[in-house]
């Protein structure tokens, strides 16, 4: 960084972009208007040119609720779960009689959701007890519900069988064992699906691609996986649980990442494990009715994003289980799958005001520092931060940000959003241009934020996590009340 230069570049004008932005950044033709795969439904500016929501404007919000603020539109998350119902139901119908959608909660989960979830005809996946507790306080059947995780507790499958779930995914030839030990010793069966990695390794985040070998979830189906001669670790579980009264095996399930824009690693996936289901179903003359290929489907994080359809996504992965299924000669098992992200992700935004703002000037990557010209980034920084969306941390994440309390005619300027934490590594939105006349007092809104936002906050620098507030058909409800500074005193316990 040069902090004196000589010969500065100008500021940006109208339309030019600057040599600091990534190359897939575009300045905007109009900095005021919503790219719209980004946005729920009902997210649009008024007459006055604010953001709003279902008609209710974000100085409204505000004004009730404060900010930070995430921001839901339950009109928009029961459509994409419908959607997604519907779509799968009617590529599968001819195959398998349809499919059962399984929300995955991990994404974004409370009282509400479930009880939307239900309502919509969807199922839902939990990962741990504490979701399981959500679960049953909202009162949705324990047939309807799904346990994943890769280290359950005893508790947690105590639980499990508690409420009767309808499939516990089993991640491990330990888990299984535990599982139908337990089982075994409460006089029950317990219903389980084997969580395989087949080996595919989405295009996406090494963190959150979870089916290629190297990580900590499923079995392997590489044959040198367990200490058995010829046996997969897949294969030996397979085996394993036909062997227990108290086990009832289901099926198979994989989950090959998350953030996956194209079929191809879907259909890879399905055609290994149904490959698999066949050959496990004849050498132990068992049946496997179930499959489920897990979730990942993408969204729009920024506008050079292009999630498909529901309807596409369905129709391809049909096609191949259709095909594999007449190629093997068996009867199709019933297929489920598991979106979260695709579901709520979009449905939200999250609401935050400026504060401080800061230009630095810097070098544009790969120039001659000896040149002495550098070029200016503005650092806005708002009230929340890394503590409601730790995700471009922990992920490289990318968001995008729009001026939601006014519109503007100012000139672009690139600009990085910042929360308030002492981290230099607290980045809200990397890259994206702003007016130049944003100034502390004003809002902006960061949308995408429904799936692993909330679900990931945290209260570091003791900050408290921000309420969730729904909108539908013109009014607004807390669904998840916004912490107090009380309420994280009242967990000290030396106060």
């Amino acid at each position: 960084m040069t902090t004196s230069p000589s010969n500065p570049a100008p500021l940006n004008q109208a339309g030019a972009a600057s040599p600091l932005a990534p190359e897939w950044l575009q300045v905007p033709a109009d900095l005021n208007a919503l790219h719209e795969p980004l946005w729920a439904g009902g997210v649009e500016r008024n007459d006055a040119g604010e953001l709003a929501i279902d008609g209710i404007s974000v100085s409204e919000l505000q004004r009730q609720y404060g900010t930070p603020l995430f921001v839901l539109s339950e009109t928009d998350f029961r459509a994409r779960a419908r959607a997604f119902s519907d779509a799968f139901n009617d590529a599968f119908a001819d195959i398998c009689g349809g499919v059962d959608v399984y929300y995955a909660g991990k994404s974004f989960l409370c009282t509400a959701v479930v009880r939307w979830v239900e309502e919509e005809g969807l199922r839902l996946d939990t990962a741990s007890g504490g979701e399981l507790a959500v679960a049953a306080r909202a009162g949705i059947p324990g047939a309807d519900v799904a346990l994943h995780g890769n280290n359950k507790s005893d508790g947690e499958i105590h639980r499990a069988l508690d409420l009767k779930l309808g499939r516990i995914v089993v991640d491990s030839l330990a888990e299984l064992e535990r599982v139908a030990a337990i089982a075994a010793n409460r006089g029950e069966t317990a219903k389980v699906m084997l969580r395989l990695t087949p080996g595919v390794h989405a295009h996406t985040h090494e963190f959150i691609a979870t089916a290629h070998e190297d990580q900590k979830f499923g079995l392997s189906m590489a044959e040198d996986s367990t200490e058995q001669a010829g046996l997969s670790a897949a294969e030996e579980a397979v085996a394993a649980a036909s062997g227990h009264a108290s086990i009832e095996l289901l099926g198979l399930h994989c989950h090959i990442g998350s953030q996956i824009f194209e079929p191809d690693g879907f259909a890879l996936a399905a055609e290994k494990l149904l490959d698999f289901l066949a050959a496990m179903q004849a050498k132990y003359s068992i049946v496997l009715p179930e499959l489920d290929l897990g979730g990942g489907y993408g969204i729009a994080y920024t506008p050079v994003d292009t999630p498909r359809p529901a309807a596409e996504i369905a129709q391809a992965m049909a096609a191949v289980v259709r095909s594999k299924c007449a190629e093997l000669g068996i009867s199709a098992p019933r297929i489920s799958i598991e979106p979260g992200r695709a579901i709520v992700g979009s449905t939200t935004f999250t609401l935050y005001e400026v504060g401080t703002l800061k230009t630095v000037r810097v070098d544009a990557p790969g120039e001659n520092a000896e040149n002495d010209v550098t070029h200016p980034r503005r650092y806005v920084s708002v009230d929340g931060g890394m503590s409601d969306n730790p995700r471009p941390v922990l992920y490289d994440a990318d968001y995008s940000a729009i001026l939601a309390s006014r519109t503007s005619d100012a000139a672009p300027e690139l600009s990085r959003v910042v929360g308030k934490h002492c981290e230099s590594g607290d980045i809200v939105v990397r890259d994206v241009y702003l007016p130049e006349d944003v100034a502390a007092g004003d809002l902006l809104a960061v949308p995408g934020t429904g799936a692993y936002c909330w679900a990931l906050s945290s209260n570091y620098n003791y900050l408290a996590r921000p309420g969730v507030v729904a909108v539908r058909d013109g009014s607004a409800r807390l669904i998840v009340r916004g912490e107090t500074e009380e309420d994280l005193l009242n967990r000290d316990m030396g106060v």
